[in-house]
């Protein structure tokens, strides 16, 4: 399976404390079946000012342990982007980390705020299809008001967004409305990816496993597939920031 959403690097957002933390989550990552992950730290301008150099160093000290240990994994990075004015700033100045790319378009993973969907952000999204950037939507099914209205996510579906699901949203992590929301927009055919959004292995470890199996088991092993790695795998390999131990084989 292919991972697109996960916080695997060291200190820089609300993921992984530490280098060990970072190892740990992928081994788990890789004993359940994951061979590629993107680490997506938060960019959330005031709160996780990250920025496209300072994700690379941390992501390259990560990848120099993951050869030292002989871990055979595939690593990129990107970022989880939370919807603001200021990503148009970020756009032009050519600071994004992309996820990769979608019918030649640009990827953002574009983050909106748990509670509600910001005024305006049809139109922010306009501007990104514009300057040729797709948002893929992440965890809309962890958003308060896509609880209450689900079909408020029509709108960004008819622009081009794509969207990504939590696995562990489907399988009741996130609680009743989330899990019940995702499969909604699965049965819908709105979802392009289920990735794992982990954090740490104690509250919020890699759940893909687990997700693909429920996906098998409510569709087919098809969808699981679709969902968990074809089109990821599509995504990851347009990154532009790929490293794969198989490099110094």
């Amino acid at each position: 399976m292919i991972d697109l959403h996960s916080h695997i690097l060291a200190g820089i957002d609300d993921g992984a404390r530490s280098i060990d933390d970072s190892i740990a989550l992928i081994s788990q990552s890789v004993d359940s079946g994951v061979n590629k992950i993107i680490a997506t730290p938060h960019l959330n301008i005031g709160s996780f000012d990250n920025d496209l150099a300072g994700i690379e160093d941390v992501f390259h000290h990560l990848f120099n342990k993951i050869i030292e240990l002989n871990i055979t994994v595939e690593l990129a990075f990107a970022a989880e982007v939370r919807i603001c004015p200021e990503i148009i700033l970020l756009a032009k100045n050519k600071q994004l980390p992309f996820l990769g790319k979608h019918k030649g378009q640009n990827l953002l993973l574009l983050e909106f705020p748990d509670s509600h969907i910001p005024p305006g952000s049809e139109k922010l999204v306009a501007w990104l299809f514009e300057h040729n950037i797709c948002p893929i939507i992440a965890h809309p099914e962890r958003n308060r008001d896509l609880w209450e209205h689900p079909n408020l996510i029509d709108d960004f579906i008819k622009q081009g967004c794509l969207l990504q699901i939590t696995a562990a949203s489907l399988l009741g992590g996130f609680g009743e409305k989330s899990q019940k929301l995702g499969w909604h927009y699965i049965n819908l055919g709105l979802v392009h990816v289920v990735a794992s959004d982990m954090h740490n292995l104690k509250r919020r470890p890699n759940r893909m496993l687990e997700a693909y199996k429920a996906i098998t088991e409510k569709f087919d092993i098809n969808k699981a597939n679709k969902l968990c790695i074809d089109n990821p795998n599509s995504i990851f390999i347009s990154n532009a920031f790929i490293k794969s131990f198989k490099e110094i084989l």
